[in-house]
């Protein structure tokens, strides 16, 4: 839950230890088995659909940015990570700044990818979690298409290796 909403919903508090504050409650997780998946940069939302056509889950996303887009077409979910470490290389992936070296970020839902990757047959690319959901469409990613944790990992559940991902726009 993001610092703002807690304080909104906790007018007055301190948030100190014993202090009885209201959080919110999502309820369970989505179920159900995606069969495809449609992530649209212009919309900025990611769609499931079940193999009927039928809409299982819409969640607000960052899909690419104008330097880094995501990849074009139909590409296909190779597998789930769940809590994984992030390898950066600027070999292969996306030149943050003048680092040339590779790095190993801890795994963790404030890691870059946050708690969750949904690894897709494009190299490099993917459907992850964030450790920043107050930026879900509203700052461009490295190609790839951001959720918030929670959604991704909602998203996570349903799918398996061979769901087709298309990218639109």
């Amino acid at each position: 839950m993001h610092i703002d909403l807690l304080t909104a919903l906790n007018p007055g508090s301190h948030f100190v230890p014993g202090e009885t504050v209201q959080v919110a409650m999502p309820g369970p997780p989505r179920q159900g088995k995606v069969a495809r998946i449609e992530a649209d940069k212009t919309a900025g939302q990611v769609t499931a659909y079940d193999n009927r056509d039928v809409i299982l889950a819409a969640y607000p996303a960052t899909v690419g940015s104008e330097d880094n887009p995501s990849p074009r077409g139909t590409h296909k979910v190779k597998g789930v990570a769940r809590m994984p470490v992030f390898r950066y290389n600027p070999k292969v992936n996306f030149k943050q700044g003048k680092n040339d070296k590779v790095l190993t970020i801890p795994k963790g839902p404030n890691g870059p990818v946050g708690s969750v990757w949904i690894d897709l047959t494009e190299p490099t690319y993917g459907i992850h979690g964030t450790p920043d959901p107050e930026l879900i469409n509203k700052v461009g990613s490295h190609g790839c298409v951001r959720l918030t944790n929670r959604d991704a990992e909602e998203l996570a559940g349903m799918v398996k290796p061979g769901v087709v991902v298309r990218f639109i726009n």
